[in-house]
């Protein structure tokens, strides 16, 4: 983390690779003080105007808001609010076409300044010392601040980042051609600048702090050399002049000789960088307790016949600020939000100035180049010298355009910056920017896809689990279920076993025997009993008739076969349990009664 700290010390530079040269023209813009426009009469305020989620709207159309009162609550991950820039009456909400190359609509405020530009309360901080890091960041998130260098990253956010920090870089390179922003910034509000720096090094507890300005800015680099006379560990850098030096990783390569790992962040080597305009913006909400309402805007450009520096309001819309800048149209004309390298033609101008703008472009016929036809590429190689990142423009490009992400991803096309150095030298007109920022625009919309994808399965896959937890939860509850009755019924058919025992038994120690069978069987022994005494009687009486035993006894069989057909309703009624025997002796006894009955009328 301390690598190369004595020759950072020393004032050491180092260099990084590629770059270009490209025309200046800052003169156009440069040579006036920063103008203060009227409150212009419409502004259109997008909701989402940093990196991250759009907030909440908190007005609603017909309110009155007052200068700097909130329009929008954050949003999640660290989104930031809007506020109003001015006072007036809110028109409208809805969707308005926004500061992007294709326009899309997004969700908009349009406001109607009332022309007082009355404030709402101020919250000022007299001594931001007092106040604990955690309690400033805060501050800073409520005012709306995100970076003004250009990619609009939320302040708070990046200053909440873990990490031990031994520099603070402060960016007034502002290295692309045209641009002078920060330019007069720095000349006219350098101890603004430096107070903001001091805020911002307090919170985030660097003692070092670097200021980088390029060498072609020198009123700038006096002026900030003054302002931090006198103060420890604040050191000036001048920068060689060449593009993209102003890049984050190019300027930490430039200054400390450290280079940020691919998907990596500056704080991953120590360091921490904030642009000029965001330390002055953090100044102005912390000590004056003002909110993000307003930014330098560099109007520019050979079309314009007043070009220089403007305070513009966040929400006025383009053609307003050109009509002030004297803006002469003509034919297909172009005008540009942002430099000539990385700023992009805008496909219409009723579109609003944003936390992320620094620049409009309005050149002359002559002035750029008019875009020519595409040629094929020949396989020079310049891209390749001349890429600030180190990657293979010209790989890039043939991936590009055949849409492979995976190449794209293993050829790291993450780590370009954009800057456009590597279209500015083809020679073949080839617009590679424009191929690589689809390429990662369709990387992202597969990753959004892929992650919603993702998502959907993990809801199946849940849903499914559930159903399948649920039915087994059934399951069990149909087992113990049965289980019970069955348990209830073997305890009702041991209470009824019970129940009969303790009633008692029949003769012949058969207590389990149903009640029918023992019936049956007392009636068939009674009536064998009974036979057997007629029988014996008989045979006292005539004790000759044992001749006739066999005839007798053929008889009573024949008897007994005729008592078992003809009298079937005399065997006990329901009684499918009868012993076979039983029902033989029964019949036996009728048939030798019925005899003895015959014998005795005779």
């Amino acid at each position: 983390m301390l690598r190369n700290r004595d020759d950072i010390a020393a004032g050491k530079l180092w260099q990084f690779p590629g770059g270009i040269h490209p025309p200046q023209r800052k003169e156009l813009a440069n040579k006036t003080a920063i103008r203060r426009l009227p409150p212009p009469s419409r502004l259109l305020i997008p909701f989402k105007q940093h990196i991250g989620q759009p907030g909440t709207v908190l007005v609603q159309e017909g309110d009155h808001v007052l200068k700097g009162q909130p329009l929008t609550a954050p949003g999640p991950n660290s989104g930031l609010p809007v506020h109003a820039p001015t006072s007036g009456r809110i028109k409208r909400i809805g969707e308005h076409p926004s500061a992007h190359p294709s326009a899309l609509p997004v969700a908009t405020i349009e406001l109607l300044s009332d022309g007082e530009d009355e404030w709402a309360e101020k919250h000022p901080i007299a001594d931001y010392t007092a106040l604990s890091s955690s309690e400033l960041i805060a501050l800073i998130a409520e005012a709306g601040i995100a970076g003004l260098g250009g990619a609009a990253f939320p302040t708070a956010q990046k200053l909440a980042a873990d990490g031990q920090l031994d520099y603070l870089i402060i960016n007034g390179v502002e290295c692309e051609p045209y641009i002078v922003s920060d330019d007069r910034l720095m000349r006219e509000h350098a101890a603004g600048i430096v107070r903001g720096i001091r805020i911002l090094q307090h919170i985030s507890g660097v003692k070092n702090v670097l200021i980088a300005i390029e060498d072609n800015k020198p009123e700038a680099i006096r002026a900030m050399q003054d302002a931090c006379s006198g103060t420890e560990n604040l050191a000036v850098r001048i920068v060689p002049t060449r593009y993209p030096s102003g890049g984050e990783r190019q300027l930490i390569q430039l200054l400390t000789g450290r280079e940020v790992p691919a998907n990596g962040l500056p704080k991953d080597v120590g360091l921490l960088m904030q642009n000029v305009g965001t330390a002055y913006a953090v100044y102005r909400a912390i000590i004056l307790g003002e909110p993000l309402l307003e930014r330098v805007i560099t109007l520019t450009g050979e079309a314009l016949q007043q070009p220089g520096t403007v305070w513009a309001m966040l929400g006025t819309p383009v053609d307003t600020l050109l009509k002030q800048a004297g803006y002469v149209p003509y034919p297909n004309a172009r005008v540009i939000m942002g430099g000539p390298m990385m700023g992009f033609t805008l496909p219409t101008l009723d579109v609003p100035i944003v936390k992320g703008s620094n620049c409009i472009l309005a050149p002359a016929k002559r002035e750029l180049p008019a875009s020519t036809t595409e040629m094929a590429c020949i396989r020079c190689g310049a891209c390749a010298d001349v890429c600030p990142a180190s990657l293979l423009p010209q790989q890039l490009y043939w991936l590009a355009r055949d849409h492979d992400h995976d190449g794209l991803r293993e050829h790291h096309l993450a780590d370009c910056i954009e800057c456009g150095a590597c279209a500015y030298v083809c020679p073949s007109e080839i617009p590679l920017v424009h191929y690589y920022r689809q390429a990662k625009a369709d990387m992202r919309e597969q990753y959004i896809e892929k992650q919603k994808a993702e998502i959907a399965k993990e809801r199946f896959e849940a849903r499914k689990a559930r159903l399948e937890r649920e039915k087994q939860e059934r399951l069990e509850r149909h087992e113990r279920a049965a289980e019970a009755r069955k348990r209830a019924l073997a305890e009702r058919e041991a209470k009824a076993a019970e129940t009969a025992s303790a009633s008692g038994s029949d003769t012949t120690g058969e207590p389990n025997k149903p009640a029918n069978d023992r019936v049956a069987a007392a009636i068939a022994r009674a009536k064998a009993k009974k036979a057997e005494q007629q029988k014996a009687a008989q045979a006292t009486e005539n004790p000759e008739g044992q001749a006739d035993a066999k005839p007798e006894a053929q008889t009573e069989s024949s008897n007994s076969a005729e008592a078992l057909k003809a009298s079937p309703d005399e065997a006990p009624e329901n009684d499918p349990g009868n012993d076979k025997k039983a029902r033989i002796a029964a019949a036996v006894a009728r048939a030798k009664a019925k005899k003895a009955a015959q014998q005795g009328s005779d």
